[in-house]
């Protein structure tokens, strides 16, 4: 996997598939750019690089102990970072869950995509921290004290999904509210599974953009970035003049 410095200096690592019109996608809190390859390599057909990084924390990228290699917002300067590595001016966006925020921060800080797509996200974590955020910052620690974990609770699915805890939980509180959505005008996707009750304001977030669309697409949480309408409502939508 390639590697590139953020502006701090700690290495992060992307994947490349395809060729064609740049899309950079980000993956959700735990997960790895892997999540993302089965969708990529469809999108990759229909003529787009896919480009995928390891947010900081996670993957193949830097994981650092240290509480300063975590300053608010910075998941939003290595994406910066990466479009100014890979020289991109003409290109789109897509995140799925916290990659989603990150999608959203980026518009936010300037970034000005053709398009961007926003999927598996709600109105309700992008203005502020959620209940969920509190549950995964309990269940790192547990994991990090070493503490007894239940079988199907939080911490146990975390301590599945592998991941550097220390890490994970100092992601936790770089999360930056991104207000003034009606400043964003890039045409963005909201796509949201017909089962994901946790994300239920999606449409919300979609109807707070000024060009947003909103779309539901079969499954949980867990299942939607995986199915097959998911990515053929993003390509669809990445098609679109």
């Amino acid at each position: 996997m390639p590697h590139f410095r953020s502006h701090d200096g700690w290495e992060l690592a992307y994947r490349e598939l395809g060729e064609g019109r740049p899309l950079v996608l980000f993956h959700g809190f735990t997960g790895t750019g892997r999540d993302w390859l089965g969708p990529a390599s469809t999108l990759a057909a229909h003529g787009h690089r896919v480009i995928i990084p390891d947010l900081r924390g996670h993957g193949e990228s830097a994981s650092p102990h240290d509480p300063a290699a975590y300053p608010p917002d910075i998941l939003a300067d290595d994406g910066l970072a990466l479009l100014e590595h890979l020289g991109l001016d003409d290109y789109d966006l897509g995140g799925y869950s916290y990659g989603g925020r990150v999608v959203l921060r980026l518009l936010a800080r300037g970034a000005r995509p053709g398009r961007a797509v926003v999927a598996g996200q709600g109105l309700d974590a992008v203005q502020r921290a959620t209940s969920r955020t509190g549950a995964y910052h309990r269940a790192l620690t547990t994991l990090i004290d070493g503490e007894p974990v239940e079988p199907g609770s939080p911490a146990y699915w975390l301590r599945q999904a592998g991941g550097d805890p220390v890490a994970l939980r100092h992601v936790l509180g770089t999360h930056v509210p991104t207000g003034d959505l009606d400043r964003i005008a890039t045409p963005t996707l909201v796509l949201i599974g017909t089962e994901d009750d946790g994300h239920a304001t999606a449409d919300a977030l979609a109807a707070a953009l000024p060009d947003g669309r909103f779309e539901r697409v079969p499954g949980t949480h867990f299942t939607a970035m995986s199915s097959p309408e998911l990515t053929a409502a993003m390509v669809e939508f990445l098609a679109q003049a």
